[in-house]
């Protein structure tokens, strides 16, 4: 029997959600032990780059990943071509890239960035390979193939990571461990998805779709600005060893904010596709996904900021205490995020890439104006304020939500704000509670397990259907 697109959607999330978790759960786990290994400079290192590879993937894909997706059925055609398109943008790319390693190692003052950089970029190059399949598995919702393929990509390279880590190859121990990932997750999809390139190249269906493709890639571009830019700017006015304190917080900080927004946005666009003819039903659909993502994003995120001081101290070790401020700031940001990836995709399946993009384009001028006129009063100022403004930011998403489905303000405060306000408050009384415990490791431990247990209690006395439908639905899949 066929499924319905309510019991797709669920078990897509489901699978999203086991990806999401295992993902980051791994990422936990790998990131503890190297964090004990490595100094904050090594991070600072690979750090500097992230903002290079992450320009650079854009282009490659250069927007047709979701332009794939939007297609009703996209042919074997599509695929093909959008597949020789990155592979070709992408060693051009490379090509550039090598050549401007000098001028990056100049910029961040660091000159062992020469040989790092050109390493690094590598990872976009093997990444190309397999953007063709990762959005036939999308658009599949391949969700369980996808949550295998993350998995064992994450232990390969971890396990290198903390081999190189140990052996003392300090930040090529980072290095090796983004070209594994993604050598080792291509492998992953071309194993499960049954499409495979050939060589009849047909650039037709690129040109068809670069109208609304051209539009993903700049606001992809713009949106990777955002997410890295005080990264850069960081790495040219401050010390290698704040840089890498301040990638740390952020690494925490992104890992916890997209194991949410990834779980969503797998499934997110191809969902909303498929009713976008029917807007009463997107937008009660839409509804649903805000009020799943306060259920989930709130208690995770305020949860880590409350936790961020034991868990730094007792995982990673004192060296790091510089990024406790910094965490317990961005994590606060950090539980907004997710709702941007449901704002986005809701644009981008209704075919307003044009929205998409000056929106975001708009954001990163806004971010870059606050970044330059706050630079001389140091990073704690810089980061509060970025904080305040990706807050404040998602008021601008919500205007054109209500253009797009007539989703009112209203509707946006009724769908978040009780989620909102009980994880505030489950953490200030878990706070309160366990004050007085002196030993870091158990303070740490009481506070997650409390904070859990109170999340839970105050759901189920507030009869939360989301809850129950969660309850309900892995009841099933355990019978």
């Amino acid at each position: 029997m066929a499924k319905t697109l309510k019991e797709k959607t669920a078990q897509g999330l489901v699978w999203s959600a086991v990806n999401s978790g295992m993902t980051q759960l791994l990422n936990l786990v790998i990131g503890i032990f190297l964090a004990r290994m490595l100094l904050p400079g090594d991070y600072g290192i690979v750090g500097v780059l992230t903002i290079f590879t992450a320009i650079a993937g854009c282009l490659q894909a250069s927007g047709f990943t979701q332009g794939l997706i939007n297609l009703k059925q996209p042919t074997a055609n599509d695929y093909n071509s959008v597949f020789w398109f990155n592979t070709t943008v992408s060693l051009v790319l490379y090509a550039i890239l090598f050549c401007c390693a000098p001028l990056i190692a100049w910029y961040f003052h660091q000159p062992v960035l020469v040989g790092v950089s050109r390493f690094v970029f590598l990872s976009f190059v093997i990444s190309s390979f397999g953007i063709a399949q990762n959005a036939y598995m999308v658009k599949n919702m391949m969700q369980r193939e996808i949550a295998i393929s993350s998995v064992l990509a994450l232990v390969v390279s971890g396990s290198v990571g903390l081999l190189l880590a140990f052996l003392d190859k300090a930040y090529w121990s980072l290095a090796w461990q983004q070209v594994v990932y993604i050598t080792v997750l291509n492998a992953g999809r071309y194993y499960y998805a049954d499409w495979r390139p050939s060589l009849h190249i047909d650039m037709g269906p690129v040109k068809r779709m670069f109208r609304f493709s051209v539009k993903i890639l700049f606001t992809n571009i713009i949106n990777t600005l955002s997410q890295h830019l005080l990264t850069f700017i960081f790495g040219h006015l401050f010390h290698i060893n704040t840089v890498g304190n301040y990638s740390q917080a952020n690494k925490w900080n992104t890992m916890a904010s997209s194991t949410i927004s990834n779980t969503l946005g797998q499934v997110a666009q191809t969902v909303l596709v498929s009713v976008e003819d029917e807007r009463e039903r997107e937008l009660r659909i839409f509804r649903k996904m805000l009020r799943l993502t306060a259920f989930l994003s709130f208690p995770a995120l305020f949860g880590l900021s409350l936790v961020s001081r034991e868990f730094i101290l007792c995982l990673l070790k004192d060296k790091w205490a510089d990024a406790i401020p910094l965490l317990q700031i961005l994590c606060v940001g950090g539980a907004f995020l997710p709702f941007y990836t449901l704002y986005q995709n809701l644009a981008i399946s209704n075919r307003r890439s044009d929205l998409y993009m000056w929106c975001n384009i708009a954001q990163i001028v806004a971010q870059l104006a606050i970044v330059l006129l706050l630079s001389r009063y140091g990073i704690m100022v810089i980061v509060y304020a970025y904080t305040a403004f990706t807050i404040g930011w998602l008021l601008v998403w919500q205007l054109i939500a209500r253009r797009l489905i007539g989703l009112r303000f209203w509707h946006l405060l009724l769908d978040t704000m009780p989620f909102m306000l009980a994880a505030l408050a489950v953490m200030a009384a878990t706070y309160f509670i366990t004050i007085t415990i002196d030993s870091l490791p158990l303070l740490l431990i009481s506070r997650i397990v409390l904070a859990a247990l109170l999340y839970f209690a105050v759901m189920k006395a507030a009869k939360i259907k989301i809850l129950d439908e969660c309850i309900r639905y892995f009841s099933k899949k355990t019978c």
